[in-house]
């Protein structure tokens, strides 16, 4: 999963992004800088107390601290080519808006709509570029490959012309997939942070539940202090509950966005586990047992023969495979199994 936090200027954008990140090892790549985050997961943990593996590896989050975003920088094209292009790769977005009541003259709502607009702009930028070379190669015949582009292209141009982001236009399957290509900004999932001053902590789901009565339905949205939170993150863990119980913060911000990206992003989770590896795989809600096998391996999905599958909550009930089979609660599944959130999963593939 990679995620791009973004904002306009003085917003709080890397602050916050030092509260997700924590201590995790940091890269700086031109105009933006780059860290991993693990998920925690306590099933692998527990599970890893099972089989005391060689290696724990956990859920993973690239996030990226973008520089910052002006009104006009797509219009004028002043947003460097190696920062749209980071942008287009992200699978969602974490806007930060400033909501520092004295120090901050700003609309959050207004920056919203500001960056939205900059995001739909360069969508229809990158739209009219293509119509435009779609049309050099034009084809006569009106079932060809590029007219039908042409036409899913002018629909989508119409859409952003009537102010209306790419994430709302109705898709059949086949569009969605051809569009996914192209990683038009305005498509992707977007949340919000509202960044707040110290003094507003007392209220924070106040704050965030008033935004999300004034942005477009169904937009994510926590509010949080970045700075206390990046203090929160910096702080070996003998410390921090005392400093969270303090502040009255029940669960980190790094927690809530995590937990917020895998919602926003529909990602579930399945387990291998072994006396080699006990891991955590995130996956789209909604896959096959032969799709999950190809984030494993390319090969376990070419030469998929059946998926050895059990329950999380199973498993720890009944302590170990050899009890589940018993109980009747490990079972064989087949390419289509749709596997589910917490699945323990032993692929078999052929030779």
């Amino acid at each position: 999963m990679y995620l791009s936090i973004i904002g306009g200027p003085a917003c709080g954008k890397t602050t916050l992004f030092r509260a997700f990140t924590g201590k995790a090892g940091m890269v700086a790549t031109g105009n933006a800088s780059i860290a991993v985050v693990e998920v925690p997961d306590e099933r692998v943990d527990r599970l890893a107390g099972i089989f005391h593996p060689k290696k724990i590896v956990y859920g993973r989050i690239e996030v990226c601290d973008m520089a910052p975003i002006h009104e006009g920088d797509m219009k004028n094209e002043t947003v460097p080519a190696k920062q749209l292009q980071q942008m287009r790769l992200s699978d969602a977005f974490v806007l930060v808006l400033d909501n520092f009541e004295q120090s901050s003259p700003r609309d959050p709502v207004s920056a919203f709509h500001t960056l939205l607009s900059e995001f739909m702009l360069s969508d229809m930028m990158q739209i009219e570029n293509r119509l435009e070379r779609i049309m050099k190669q034009a084809s006569k015949r009106e079932n060809s490959p590029l007219e039908q582009e042409r036409r899913m292209l002018e629909g989508c141009l119409s859409h952003l012309e009537q102010g209306k982001p790419l994430s709302g236009l109705a898709l059949d399957d086949t569009d969605d997939r051809s569009l996914r290509g192209f990683q038009f900004l305005s498509r992707k999932p977007l949340m919000v942070v509202i960044n707040c001053s110290e003094e507003m902590m007392i209220d924070l789901e106040g704050i965030a539940e008033k935004m999300r009565s004034e942005l477009p339905e169904q937009t994510p949205v926590v509010a949080a202090c970045a700075r206390i939170e990046a203090d929160l993150a910096a702080m070996e863990s003998a410390d921090r509950a005392a400093f969270m119980e303090e502040y009255g913060i029940a669960e980190s911000l790094r927690g809530r966005l995590v937990s917020l990206a895998y919602q926003t992003l529909g990602l579930i989770s399945f387990l291998t586990v072994g006396e080699d590896e006990c891991r955590a795989w995130p996956i789209r809600k909604g896959l096959t047992a032969q799709e999950a096998a190809a984030v494993i391996h390319t090969d376990l999905s070419e030469r998929f023969i059946r998926a050895e599958t059990v329950a999380y909550e199973d498993f720890i009930r009944y302590g170990d495979f050899a009890s589940c089979k018993k109980a009747g609660v490990w079972r064989l599944e087949g390419k289509q199994y749709t596997v589910q959130d917490g699945d323990i999963l032993s692929i078999r593939a052929g030779g």
